[in-house]
């Protein structure tokens, strides 16, 4: 396996949520303010959902912590039930103590998209960097709405979604049908995300094998944004079984 990254195989989906949640609980354990980067999608829900049960249950406290989201629909308010604002809202930020204040989610239909994308850059550095970021995959490598091509270097930024990211979302998950999926996002960077102090990608389902094996496996490049994580110095993969299935040191 080539870079830096480090890889963890887990039995199952489960696994993978509590591993990931064990990791970001013992961040804000020894770093109350810490600055926690966050994803949206079907991958991280079940660590959400053992993030909201050691709040609860083991009185893991979040009320000193900023979160930045990685990506935003463009065109869609943060009331519609396909933004991400929403998703955090419904999967995590009610469930927890976290300040709704130090909550940071691109605002989709902001006058400006430009500034918007400045204002949230300028967030993270005011907050002091992200200690780290949680991360999924898409099934082409993206990582946030960084679609294949996109630059190393890249801030973020309004892009372009896909054809085929638009086809995984619209496979009655999130949209009925691809007509309903916004053909835009404003994303962060790729550049944005490598800053992070440290970056934690989750992968889970078969679906995912393919985008696993070349982010790990291929040559540092655009056509596969994950890959681009390669050189970070502390970069950690956690997949299950089936996410890992064509690695060969898996």
């Amino acid at each position: 396996m080539s870079g830096t990254i480090k890889l963890e195989v887990c039995e199952s989906s489960a696994d993978v949520a509590l591993k990931a949640s064990e990791i970001i609980a013992s961040l804000i354990r020894a770093t109350p303010d810490a600055a926690i980067g966050l994803a949206t999608g079907s991958t991280p829900e079940q660590t959400y959902a053992r993030l909201a049960d050691l709040h609860r249950g083991e009185g893991l406290r979040f009320a000193r912590v900023t979160s930045f989201n990685l990506d935003e629909y463009w065109g869609l308010d943060g009331d519609h039930n396909q933004s991400y604002r929403y998703f955090m809202d419904d999967r995590l930020f009610r469930k927890i103590d976290i300040r709704p204040w130090n909550t940071h989610v691109l605002n989709g239909t902001a006058a400006n998209p430009d500034l918007e994308c400045r204002a949230f850059e300028t967030k993270i550095l005011a907050a002091g960097g992200i200690d780290l970021w949680l991360l999924g995959i898409g099934t082409n490598g993206h990582i946030a709405f960084n679609e294949p091509g996109s630059p190393v270097d890249s801030r973020t930024r309004l892009v372009n979604l896909a054809p085929s990211t638009i086809a995984a979302n619209s496979d009655g998950r999130f949209f009925k049908d691809a007509a309903s999926v916004p053909r835009f996002a404003l994303s962060a960077g790729i550049g944005t995300i490598r800053e992070a102090r440290r970056l934690l990608l989750l992968a889970t389902g078969s679906g995912k094998a393919d985008a696993i094996a070349q982010a790990l496996e291929g040559p540092p490049s655009t056509d596969c944004p994950a890959s681009l994580l390669q050189s970070h110095p502390d970069c950690t993969f956690i997949v299950d079984r089936e996410a890992a299935s064509r690695l060969e040191s898996a």
